[in-house]
Order: C-alpha cells, then sequence, then structure tokens
C-alpha cells in the first residue's frame, strides 16, 4: 500500500465491509453499515468516492450501478496504518511503542505467550 494513502475512521468501516463481501454497490454498502452508523446514504457514497480516489477502492459499471471492490487487502491497510502509527507517534522506535502497550494493557498467560511465541520467530529470521 502507498504510504502516502491514509484511511480515516470512518473510511475504515467502509473498507471492513467490502472485505468481508465484494463487490456491492453503494445502496448494499449503506445498508450493511446502517445498523453501526446514522450515516446517510449520501455521507457513505462520499466516503466510497473518497475511497476510490485514493486507489483503495476499484468499481465496474453492472447496468445502471456502481459495484465496488478493495483494490487493498485488509493485512496490507493495517500494516501500512501500523507503520504511519509507529512513525508518527513513537518516531518510528518499536521498542518504545511495544512497552507503553505492554504497561498499560493487561495480558493472559495465552497472550504472553503467543507474543514470546511471535518474538522468538522473529528472533530466527
Amino acid at each position: 500500500m502507498n504510504k502516502e494513502v491514509r484511511i480515516s475512521e470512518a473510511e475504515w468501516l467502509v473498507c471492513r465491509v467490502l472485505w468481508q463481501q465484494q463487490p456491492l454497490t453503494a445502496n448494499d454498502i449503506v445498508k450493511a453499515l446502517s445498523d453501526k452508523t446514522l450515516w446517510k446514504p449520501k455521507t457513505v457514497k462520499t466516503l466510497v468516492n473518497r475511497l476510490v480516489r485514493k486507489g483503495v477502492l476499484g468499481f465496474e459499471k453492472a447496468g445502471r450501478h456502481y459495484r465496488y471492490f478493495p483494490l487493498l487487502s485488509e493485512h496490507d491497510c493495517v500494516m501500512a496504518e501500523t507503520e504511519a502509527f509507529l512513525e508518527r507517534v513513537f518516531g518510528g522506535a518499536f521498542q518504545p511503542m511495544l512497552a507503553a502497550f505492554l504497561q498499560k494493557k493487561s495480558l493472559s498467560p495465552e497472550q504472553i505467550e503467543e507474543i514470546k511465541r511471535i518474538l522468538d520467530k522473529k528472533g530466527d529470521s
């Protein structure tokens, strides 16, 4: 994902709908978000259009409707957002970020073991 592409919180909601099911019309997206937001259809369509301009969503014309689909995977967007957050908040330094999260968050023994496994695997590569 292009690091220049920034997805707002509202745009993330639209993307999550399309990562779960695609392609969808704008009206389908409106319906899928109706139980999560109080947005008017015009708001959702504006968000969809922004995501198309940013290169996050693509579309195909199907009769009188446009059907939208993600051009970027959820994983790619998450990784780009993680890198942007790390750079913006911690100056790109991973250790202070990890320390801050670990000090603030309570973890179960299973979660701690999973983190250890990830770190051990990373150390082997």
